[in-house]
């Protein structure tokens, strides 16, 4: 099993930034990939974007420019760091890890909303 705890969302101002952080804990040697899905009213949970444990990022072209993505290794966390928000970027973020075939947890999810 692999815990996920999620922290940082909020409310902020369009332009605004925030950093979400997501620990990780539990039997991390299954893991190879952690990212971040958001979920907007409405909508399905898509991909924003994700990193590998060797180091591989991928993003969601819609945060190409804007979102960063990183680690902690000896902290067992990754981090999403959001700059110039947009309202279209108002969801719940679910933190993810998945590896091996039947590995794949989330987290219980932040909400970020952005306001105009």
């Amino acid at each position: 099993q692999v815990r996920l705890v999620e922290s940082g969302g909020g409310l902020v101002q369009s332009g605004g930034s925030l950093r979400l952080s997501c620990a990780a804990s539990g039997e991390l040697f299954n893991i190879n990939t952690m990212g971040w899905y958001r979920q907007g009213p409405g909508s399905r949970r898509d991909l924003v974007a994700s990193i590998t444990t060797n180091g591989r990022v991928n993003y969601a072209d819609s945060v190409k420019g804007r979102f960063t993505i990183s680690r902690d290794s000896a902290k067992n966390t990754v981090y999403l760091q959001m700059n110039t928000l947009e309202p279209e970027d108002t969801a719940v973020y679910y933190c993810n890890a998945h590896g091996r075939p039947g590995y794949n947890y989330w987290g219980q999810g932040t909400q970020v909303t952005v306001s105009s």
